[in-house]
């Protein structure tokens, strides 16, 4: 099994431990994980402040960086959150708006994914 890794623009940032841990595990458990690199931050501070155009603009980055990806895990459950709220913030768009409802349908927190896809 292939998932791509959603380390979190805070994670990277402040705790790369955390995302290393993130891939040991998965590792461990025997999952092939993939970083893809045009990944940037799912747009929950600018969502939270109001600035939905900036909003837009990442999750259609984020998007296309993860739309090869049969699962996308990530070890922050507010940023998994946030993929949720693409297919609202596009729903004026019918192309990206699929999109965003397919890439909501297959992100996983980490413990979410242990547990219900490798039944851990």
């Amino acid at each position: 099994m292939k998932v791509h890794l959603f380390v979190t623009c805070l994670v990277d940032t402040m705790q790369p431990n955390v995302g290393k841990a993130t891939v040991e595990v998965l590792e461990r458990l025997g999952v092939d994980v993939e970083f893809p690199e045009t990944q940037v931050c799912c747009g929950q501070p600018a969502f939270n402040s109001g600035y939905t155009k900036e909003t837009i603009k990442a999750a259609k980055n984020m998007i296309k960086a993860f739309e090869s990806a049969e699962y996308v895990v990530t070890p922050s459950g507010s940023c998994k959150a946030m993929f949720l709220e693409y297919p609202h913030l596009l729903k004026e768009d019918r192309v990206w708006s699929a999109k965003a409802e397919a890439l909501a349908a297959k992100t996983y927190e980490l413990t979410e994914f242990i547990v219900d896809i490798l039944h851990v």
